[in-house]
This record gives C-alpha cells, structure tokens and sequence, in this order.
C-alpha cells in the first residue's frame, strides 16, 4: 500500500497585485512529497519556493489550485482550522530566531509547549539541539547560532510533523551554519520529522532526501538523493 503523502500541491498560483504591477510568485506548481523526508528548495530571490513554504504552512493562501495536508485541503480551510492546523502540525524556523530578548532559553521553548497538545518539556527540547546547559541564557548571552538552536527547540517542543524553514542559515557563518543543519538532521532522523528549507545555499543539497529547484515562480526539477551526506560534511 502506496503510503499517504504529508503534501500534495496542484496547479498552485500566487499573485500579488494586478494589471502590469501583478507579480507572480507561483505558476502552476504541481508537487507531492511523501513523510520523513528532509527537502531543501533552492533558487534565486523571487523565485517562489519561500510563497510555496508560506502557503504549505498556511501564513498564506493561494490564487489559485489546491494543497493537501495527509488529504486535508488547506486552501478550502477557514482561518481558525488553519490556525489549529498550524497549532498541532508545523513548526517554523525562519531566518531571524524572533526570541523574546526579556526570557531565558527555556522560557522562550516554553512559550510554545503552553499551547500545544502533546510538548515535551522545554529542558528536553534543548537538550535534543545541545543547550541543556544554557537553559537559564537570555538571548543576549548566545552566540547567534545557539540563538537559533533555541529557535529550532522551541519549533520542536511540540512534536510537530513538519519543521518549515526559511533561510534558517542565513544569518549565519558556514560553520555556524553546518552545526545548524546537523540539528536539524538530527531531528529528521531520530524523531522522523518532515523538513523543509528553503535556501540559496546550494551545498545544503547535499544533505537532502529531494531537491527541488525553483526558477521564475515554477518548479523546474525534483532531484533525488539516495545518499545524503552528514551536515557536516558540507561546505559551502
């Protein structure tokens, strides 16, 4: 039995604007992506794999055609399932770690496992991305990297089925950036976790299961990657 996929996309279109102003961030972008991958979109700025990430974690809704979380439609949700949908099944890391400057590590984490069904506790979530022992940090004390391994801790705390990240490297040096990408190889292999990235970093092609390449609003090729290669060994 073919397992079920985690998103289906058909004949996805964004439009921003109209008349000759209009941009089109997607065109017709067709895409299915089984569980418990890891899939890095690559492409230059304005290509559309962030609106794709950003209508597949439902900050977005599409122009037109159709999304499918597990055969949920997402573009026929009305906001408040959107909001649970986001709730109970995403985590999102972005490029900025957005963590509350006044809280410790674990209080930012634990922000998050208040509202969710089933977190873990925030002392185990940073554990999980190698803080457990600056817990009682504020942000102002981290390097930018341990910034956004508290981000990516507080993104799994809920136990979510997808991690979405957009340009969760980019404000970041490469070394920085590999111990970055290696949490979140880690987390995809020892929880299962679905992940997304979206980056300009070619090199973190190479840590993926499917590359999927993004020009002018469109998907111009999925590549396959039977053997992908430990964050660490990448360099970019």
């Amino acid at each position: 039995m073919t397992e079920q996929p985690i998103y289906r996309v058909e004949g996805l279109t964004r439009v921003y604007g109209d008349g000759a102003s209009a941009v089109h961030a997607l065109r017709g972008v067709d895409l299915v992506l089984p569980p418990g991958e890891i899939s890095v979109l690559l492409g230059p700025s304005g290509s559309g794999k962030s609106t794709l990430l950003n209508i597949l974690g439902g900050l977005d809704r599409p122009s037109a055609g159709r999304a499918w979380f597990r055969g949920e439609d997402l573009t026929q949700m009305p906001d408040r399932t959107l909001t649970r949908y986001r709730r109970d099944h995403l985590g999102f890391v972005f490029q900025f770690y957005n963590l509350m400057p006044s809280l410790t590590a674990e209080e930012n984490v634990a922000l998050v496992t208040e509202i969710a069904p089933d977190p873990m506790a925030p002392a185990e979530a940073l554990a999980m991305v190698g803080l457990e022992a600056r817990k009682d940090h504020f942000p102002s004390q981290m390097s930018g990297g341990e910034q956004q391994r508290v981000a990516i801790a507080r993104a799994v705390a809920k136990r979510p089925e997808v991690l979405l990240c957009d340009e969760p490297t980019g404000a970041l040096d490469s070394a920085t950036g590999r111990e970055v990408l290696g949490v979140l190889q880690h987390l995809n292999r020892s929880l299962g976790t679905t992940v997304m990235i979206v980056t300009h970093a070619a090199a973190t092609a190479a840590m993926a299961h499917r590359v999927i390449r993004f020009a002018d609003g469109a998907i111009r090729e999925v590549e396959m990657n039977h053997a992908p290669r430990p964050a660490e060994e990448i360099v970019w």
